[in-house]
């Protein structure tokens, strides 16, 4: 029995192991079969797939600072700043990944392609490294520097450093949403595992870097690179083999063609028809039927808002006259869900835009919680406590508190809500890691208020680190993590649900996209603070002996700005309207199905 059979008998309500309801097909093109496609043998796949590339991303990365001023004998300046545009170069290119996604590629070979490149840069990182760069033979340890090296070897290592920036960064927004694909959102009980799989997206994503944070760190702290690079292309390596490996499992959307004509299209007719009398309430707006339409994802339905856009479906005399010959101008004339694609991103704008004040507080747990750690007193008998490895505690945060989202907070508030919806919406969860952020900061102030009182105490004029312990940090970075639970996945997942079939990748890049926009802003708003605050020979807030500053208004300030934006979020968030899809699957659907 097909798919077309089983909906003109009305057997939906029998058979459940038919063709999905969400217009996904499968590798051949045809619509997928619930049976043998997606759900969580495919979504496994892809969270292992996705635990094996970050730690292989987060291998290179965590250290790459140390590795630009141990063994190419860059300054700390200098190796910051490089590694702050090879950062900014990753998010970047997510752009240029989710594009070629959305627009032609698809996203399962986009996520082949440059999960491709990303190997091909670790597999020639390691080379140069090896061969080239480790030398003399067994240097690159803080006792042991590299000596110079000639120009093309250099060049082969920015290289091979790029390659990976390009190939991670185009894979990461399209592995989220490819993973997300594969559970019929149409379907209540793949709808609930497709909530699911974000929060485990992000646990695998942490448990890899974790790895790299740790056991890769220490190698390549020890100055032992090679092993540290060649252990991130091996791990980069059997994640593309494994993706590759479930590539009948998968369910697909077919790409939607570039959406910045659609975009500009919608834009220019509207501009057009500008002097129009438009009807209220949407009548008469021009809408395609599914037999006209080439794309086949999910139409999306009128909304009321941005009237001005309604323009450019608005059929005039003259479109009326251009329909009697046969022609439509796309560039005069534009369907509803054409129109509509529009108006979901414009909604989707001032949201992302309170997400980045987050990602600045992010931020610090990777800089000036560092610093702060290594001003406290970091040694216990007969050990010494890395600064920077307090982050462990952020990664088993985020690992407590999905378990308590998932299993506690989540029915808990279903149960209230006494209906088959959800818990807290995504608006709401997003809205509770601004919350847990500001404590974040207001828990850091304290820590470092008191770290300066001891530190005072001490030595007030020296370099010294305080009698403080380190482990006082942990309440900040168990904050940081449970907000990350709220925040990033609630939005991976608000991106997802809330951008157009063809437009997921993209919805994904946003979320990169604001970490980036956060670090940028937060390198800003450190200038513009040491700016102002360096005045009558003191030294600022954030010297270089923190002893001689006040790193606790900084982090006052970022609680202060947070709630702030917490504020204007909870206003975008009240005006925010949901999009709303019609579903895909017709009864005159002439594709079938084998089951």
């Amino acid at each position: 029995m097909d798919c077309l059979e089983v909906c003109k008998e009305g057997k939906f309500e029998e058979d459940q192991d038919e063709c999905t309801l969400d217009g996904t097909v499968d590798m051949h093109g045809r619509p997928a079969v619930r049976s043998k496609s997606g759900r969580w043998v495919a979504g496994i796949i892809i969270l292992l797939n996705q635990g094996l590339a970050t730690l292989a991303f987060f291998g290179v990365g965590v250290n790459l600072v140390l590795y630009l001023t141990r063994v190419l004998q860059q300054d700390n300046a200098t190796a910051a700043n490089n590694v702050s545009k090879w950062t900014g170069t990753v998010y970047i290119f997510s752009l240029v990944g989710a594009f070629l996604s959305d627009s032609y590629w698809g996203r399962y070979k986009t996520c082949s392609i440059f999960q491709l490149i990303f190997v091909i840069g670790l597999v020639s990182l390691s080379l140069s490294s090896q061969l080239f760069l480790l030398n003399p033979k067994g240097c690159g340890s803080k006792e042991n520097p590299c000596g110079s090296h000639s120009s093309w070897k250099i060049w082969l290592f920015y290289l091979s450093t790029y390659l990976i920036a390009l190939g991670y960064g185009g894979y990461q927004p399209n592995i989220a949403t490819f993973g997300a694909d594969q559970y019929d959102e149409e379907d209540s009980k793949e709808g609930l595992s497709k909530v699911a799989f974000f929060s485990y997206f992000y646990l695998a994503m942490n448990l890899g870097s974790l790895f790299s944070n740790t056991i890769l760190g220490f190698f390549e702290d020890e100055g032992i690179w090679a092993i540290g690079f060649w252990a991130s292309a091996a791990s980069a390596f059997a994640g593309l083999v494994l993706f590759l490996g479930g590539t009948a499992r998968y369910r697909h959307f077919k790409p939607n063609g570039n959406p910045l004509s659609r975009f500009c299209q919608v834009l220019v007719a509207a501009m057009k028809k500008c002097r129009a009398h438009m009807p209220q309430g949407g009548e008469d707006l021009y809408d395609e039927s599914n037999k006209e339409s080439s794309n086949s994802n999910r139409k999306i339905l009128y909304t009321h808002g941005f009237k001005f856009l309604d323009r450019a479906a608005y059929i005039s005399s003259r479109d009326l006259d251009y329909q009697k010959q046969g022609i439509r101008s796309p560039w005069r004339l534009c369907p509803v869900s054409q129109v509509e694609e529009v108006k979901c991103i414009l909604r989707l704008l001032p949201i992302w835009l309170c997400t980045i004040i987050y990602s600045v507080v992010f931020t610090q747990m990777a800089s000036l919680f560092v610093e702060q750690g290594a001003a406290m007193k970091t040694t216990i008998p007969n050990f010494s406590i890395p600064p920077a490895s307090m982050s462990s505690f952020d990664i088993i945060s985020v690992a407590v508190f999905i378990f308590i989202y998932r299993r506690i907070i989540d029915p808990f508030v279903g149960r209230i809500k006494k209906s088959d919806a959800k818990g807290l919406t995504e608006l709401q969860r997003m809205g509770i890691g601004l919350v847990i952020a500001v404590m974040a900061m207001l828990s850091a102030g304290i820590v470092e208020c008191y770290r300066l009182k001891y530190a005072d105490k001490e030595c007030p004029h020296c370099d010294g680190s305080s009698s403080l312990s380190i482990f006082w940090q942990i309440p900040q970075y168990a904050c940081i993590g449970a907000s990350e639970v709220f925040m990033y996945v609630g939005q991976l997942e608000f991106f997802n649900a809330q951008t157009p079939d063809g437009l997921k990748s993209f919805g994904s890049a946003l979320c990169m996209t604001s970490i980036s926009l956060g670090n940028y802003f937060s390198t800003f708003l450190v200038s513009v603070v040491m700016k102002f605050s360096t005045v009558d020979h003191m030294p600022g807030w954030i010297p270089g002996n923190l002893n001689r500053g006040h790193l606790d208004r900084f982090y006052f300030l970022l609680a202060v700005l947070t709630s702030i934006d917490l504020i204007v979020y909870i206003a975008c968030a009240k005006w925010y309207k949901n999009i709303k899809l019609e579903g895909r699957f017709e009864v005159d659907d002439e594709e079938n199905c084998e089951v």
